[in-house]
């Protein structure tokens, strides 16, 4: 194959990762409005041009290598060289531009769009290094560490909008702790749901894994009949056995590399934070959600740090992954939460300690839609 054709791949595939990492950065901007998502497509982006930038280099170290010099055919002068396979483009001649299909011109939605973005990106970024080899080796090594970061970045958009979908229409999450409820918990549980909770977590620390499944599997089949989200309090395993629509991980728990090898695909994973630190390394390990708080002084976990809608606040302004907001909320001051972020109202004690839980619910539901709509007029 000549130099020329070469080019002409390297041209054509180049053109297709910078535009695919635009639109998927684009999305990421402003449909998910995910600040490090966002930040990580552009600078992929930017990963990519410098590699070019070396290329060119190459290009001339080619130059050089292959042939005499004479005063008509100087060596190419640096960063003259990406301009080689810039000249190579024959718009006109490509026996490819009319070739099509149907579906390249359908996209359900804008997700849709992002996503195949994400596939054209791989697909661009291994003809770029294949090809690549026919020129510099080590610029081709140094493009499939980019096609590595691209799978990540596709594996972070799928993530994001996933769980967004799953966990999107959620508003009221109640913990399940038999110790904390007034009655029975599987009447508490009951109770709750009637009372307008969208997710119920089943937290337990003493049971037996035998008593814990049991009761997993009670509360995962009353929550589907209900049409609500069902989550296993540390336990993927377990979790897994009792079709479980989600795990939730704490600080100290295994992280969510390891619980998404447990859990199956669909499975939501949620993990505790307390602190921007913390909530920055879940961002990292990309759970589908975070829970953030406490928000206030919690008598079910009593700490000497009160994360606070604040800290809530600079979550939102890093990820568009779903956030939970936990600890001391109540209807008195759920709309100091939901204020600062429209999010999941996260509640225990002040839900299933009380003697008529579902009109605890009702009214705490009834406190969310009121602080949402609210918020959405002063947005608007």
């Amino acid at each position: 194959m000549s130099d020329q054709a070469s080019f002409r791949i390297l041209d054509a595939n180049l053109n297709r990762a910078r535009e695919a990492l635009r639109v998927m950065e684009e999305y990421a901007r402003f449909a998910l409005e995910d600040q490090r998502l966002t930040q990580e497509c552009k600078e992929t982006r930017h990963a990519l041009a410098e590699a070019v930038g070396r290329l060119g280099q190459a290009l001339v170290s080619h130059q050089e290598e292959g042939r005499e010099r004479t005063p008509l055919s100087p060596p190419l002068a640096r960063g003259e060289g990406e301009a080689l396979v810039v000249r190579s483009r024959d718009i006109v001649g490509d026996v490819g531009r009319e070739v099509g299909t149907a579906s390249e011109y359908q996209r359900a939605d804008a997700v849709q769009v992002a996503q195949t973005a994400a596939k054209r990106l791989s697909e661009a970024l291994r003809a770029i290094e294949e090809y690549g080899k026919t020129i510099d080796p080590s610029f081709a090594a140094t493009v499939e560490q980019i096609r590595y970061r691209g799978y990540e970045l596709e594996r972070r958009l799928t993530i994001t909008v996933h769980a967004r979908r799953r966990f999107g229409d959620v508003r009221l999450y109640v913990i399940i702790t038999e110790a904390f409820c007034h009655v029975d918990w599987f009447a508490t549980a009951e109770a709750a749901l009637r009372g307008g909770a969208d997710c119920l977590q089943l937290r337990e620390k003493d049971l037996t894994d035998r008593e814990l499944l049991d009761r997993a599997k009670r509360l995962s089949a009353l929550c589907h009949a209900h049409g609500a989200l069902f989550i296993l309090n540390d336990r993927p395993d377990l979790a897994a056995l009792s079709s479980a629509d989600g795990v939730h991980l704490g600080q100290d728990d295994m992280p969510v590399s390891a619980a998404r090898r447990i859990v199956p695909w669909s499975c939501l994973i949620g993990v505790s934070t307390h602190t921007e630190e913390q909530i920055d390394a879940a961002i990292r390990d990309v759970p589908d959600y975070i829970a953030v708080g406490p928000m206030f002084a919690s008598p079910t976990k009593p700490q000497d740090h009160i994360a606070g809608p604040e800290t809530l606040a600079a979550a939102r302004r890093r990820t568009a992954l779903p956030l939970v907001a936990i600890g001391g909320i109540d209807d008195q001051n759920v709309d100091a939460v939901l204020s600062a972020v429209q999010c999941v109202v996260c509640v225990c004690q002040a839900v299933v300690a009380e003697p008529d839980v579902e009109a605890v619910a009702a009214n705490l539901s009834a406190a969310i839609d009121h602080a949402r709509v609210q918020q959405t007029a002063n947005d608007g």
